[in-house]
């Protein structure tokens, strides 16, 4: 078996067993949570006749939030619906399956965040090869400047200040929803115009956050390569700076991959509070409504859903480090 395809099987391992270990301290957390999330909907069966009780008891049953029987009954009636991806039906959202509500919301998280954290990831990692080589000049500290200035500024502070410049003193772009009303859903110039529009700030704030972490990493990542011996060793024999560039940001890089692969693990999880700032029906924003509306099922099927994404990448990043990386694979193979 090859070194990838042990790494393979024992992260595939791993990550199941940590799924199961997230999924059963969802289920008993959701299960001895303080109050009901159910309580205020249970009213028109005691209108209707039924005793608080029984009422209680037939709306959680009736929305799949809590199954009748012992708490061990529950739990494995809760992990054998899992393993056949069953994750509950939304109370908030009578007979809707969360799966289904969380794909709907997933569609309008991932291309925003992905594009964002790409495009930052690009553009970070250029300008921190550079605040590097010229750290010592006047571009060098421009771009460090730059690059921590951003990184201390909230997401939600940068996306109301581009709100209030790009949407208020200067109305050129949309911030409320992610498409106007008026288009008709489908592949055509106006909808697509529409969401290309609306898709400008958030994603503009999701590049912009996460532009001075990875500028900083890539310029500490260069710095430290730079003191290696294989670099002097590159200059002393005279080589090409261009091949010599070439060296140091392959090696400065990799480090960062792992990183990157982790931010697109946490993607899922979108950015609470843009979302809410633009009115984005992403998982963010479906998050923060499953809390204020006591959803417990949503909620915890929105947590596993993260805890998967973040177990994935983590196997990604792992297996494309082996790949790029020479000295991994060597030494898995020596041990």
């Amino acid at each position: 078996m090859t070194v990838i395809a042990r790494r393979l099987a024992g992260h595939l391992a791993r990550g199941f067993v940590m799924i199961l270990v997230v999924a059963t301290i969802s289920f008993f957390i959701v299960n001895n949570i303080p109050g009901d999330p159910v309580a205020a909907r249970y009213e028109k069966l005691v209108e209707g006749g039924m005793s608080p009780e029984a009422a209680m008891q037939a709306t959680k049953v009736m929305y799949g939030f809590l199954p009748s029987g012992s708490m061990g009954e529950q739990y494995v009636d809760y992990m054998s619906g899992l393993l056949r991806f069953d994750l509950g039906v939304s109370v908030t959202r009578p007979g809707t399956p969360v799966l289904d509500v969380l794909t709907d919301a997933a569609k309008w998280t991932v291309l925003p965040v992905l594009l964002g954290t790409l495009l930052s990831f690009l553009v970070g990692v250029i300008l921190g090869v550079y605040a590097a080589i010229k750290r010592t000049g006047k571009l060098g500290d421009a771009l460090a400047i730059s690059g921590s200035l951003l990184h201390g500024i909230p997401q939600y502070v940068l996306a109301m200040l581009l709100v209030v410049i790009f949407a208020t003193l200067i109305p050129i772009l949309p911030h409320d929803g992610p498409v106007d009303i008026l288009f008709e859903p489908g592949f055509n110039a106006g909808y697509l115009g529409s969401l290309a529009e609306h898709a400008v700030l958030p994603v503009a704030t999701y590049a912009l956050s996460a532009y001075g972490g990875w500028i900083l990493a890539m310029k500490s990542s260069v710095v430290t390569v730079l003191g290696d011996d294989f670099i002097l060793a590159a200059e002393l024999r005279g080589m090409k700076r261009s091949i010599i560039f070439r060296y140091i940001a392959r090696n400065a890089i990799l480090p960062l991959f792992t990183i990157l692969a982790l931010s697109l693990g946490l993607l899922l999880g979108g950015a609470v509070f843009i979302e809410k700032i633009f009115n984005y029906p992403g998982l963010g924003l479906l998050l923060i409504d499953s809390i204020t509306l006591r959803d417990y099922a949503l909620m915890g099927g929105a947590f596993l859903l993260i805890t998967v994404s973040v177990i994935v990448a983590n196997i990604v990043a792992d297996l494309f480090y082996t790949v790029i990386d020479p000295r991994v694979r060597s030494g898995e193979e020596a041990s």
